[in-house]
């Protein structure tokens, strides 16, 4: 079993090169969490936010949940409706 890649989401929140990290990570992972720093969003609402604008940014095939303030996030094979 192979360790689960993890990343963080600070301040700067979601920018281009974040997402362009993601897709390469993607590349060859099939599940990444993401740890919401608290300088990013101050409660789960925005969080929710936050992995909806990710989700919506790496497309169709990416699906996740949101655990606490970290951001588990799957692909899958077909795209998701």
């Amino acid at each position: 079993m192979k360790p689960i890649k993890t990343l963080q989401l600070g301040k700067n929140k979601i920018t281009p090169n974040f997402i362009e990290q993601l897709r390469k990570l993607f590349e060859k992972e099939e599940l990444i969490k993401i740890s919401i720093l608290k300088s990013a969003c101050r409660n789960k609402k925005e969080a929710e936010k936050l992995g909806d604008e990710l989700v919506k940014s790496l497309g169709k095939k990416f699906n996740y949940k949101l655990i606490g303030y970290v951001l588990a996030i799957r692909k899958f094979r077909k795209n998701q409706r």
